[in-house]
């Protein structure tokens, strides 16, 4: 059956279907073990072992604060040519608790969305001010970097780091991008970076206070935040 084949690495599955094809009717088993005991078996990568795509099933959290989400993505300006966002976005909220652009982006640039949440929603700024919160972030060399990952631990963050090569683990940050992207950077052509930086900072206001979430009953982000630290407190 494997020399018969037109495909290379047929697993023990596709033969065992291959000869019930034939009217050669075998269990799967037997023909797992008969390939194994004379080294048929397709190969297999062997990598990095994997979990939870999404670390723990579901990565939106019951309450704000819990987890962040942040992620970076590049933009065109004519004078300036490419240039960074940065964003950190709430995990039970989706609201967009810190945000950043600029030309270089590197990991001071990555930083800057987690400095303005931290006074934000944790009432100030020093060591330790955010323990409990995570931080969920792509392998990128800014989020790898050993300056930004001492400062959100002297913060008090815990760093929880997406899958290698799988980001629904950060799908909360990358589906803000995303939104952001749809709704105001393919939308317009920007001149200078400052040009954008105005128009991103507005949609961003925009949607804090005016995006729908269906599963919060089609409240705003803004809206559903108050909801849940009314409801905390």
């Amino acid at each position: 059956m494997l020399k018969a084949s037109p495909f290379l690495g047929e697993s023990h599955r596709k033969v065992k279907a291959r000869l019930v094809a034939r009217g050669i009717r075998v269990g799967k088993n037997r023909v797992l073990r008969l390939m194994r005991a004379h080294g048929l078996l397709a190969p297999v990568r062997r990598g990095h072992p994997r979990g939870d795509r999404t670390h723990s099933g579901r990565i939106r959290t019951e309450r704000p604060d819990e987890v962040w989400g942040t992620d970076a993505s590049k933009f065109w300006t004519k004078a300036e040519g490419w240039c960074w966002f940065f964003a950190a976005v709430d995990h039970c909220t989706s609201d967009v608790v810190g945000w950043h652009v600029a030309k270089k982006g590197d990991r001071w640039a990555a930083l800057e969305p987690v400095r303005q949440g931290v006074p934000a929603h944790m009432g100030g700024f020093g060591k330790a001010i955010a323990l409990g919160l995570g931080l969920r972030h792509d392998w990128g060399s800014q989020y790898r970097a050993r300056q930004f990952q001492a400062e959100i631990k002297w913060l008090g963050i815990r760093s929880t780091p997406a899958y290698v090569g799988e980001p629904e683990c950060n799908g909360v940050a990358e589906r803000f991008i995303r939104t952001l992207k749809e709704e105001c950077i393919y939308v317009h052509d920007f001149e200078t970076l400052e040009e954008a930086r105005s128009e991103i900072g507005a949609f961003i206001e925009r949607y804090n206070n005016g995006w729908l979430l269906q599963r919060h009953g089609y409240m705003t982000p803004a809206r559903a935040r108050e909801k849940f630290s009314r409801r905390a407190a």
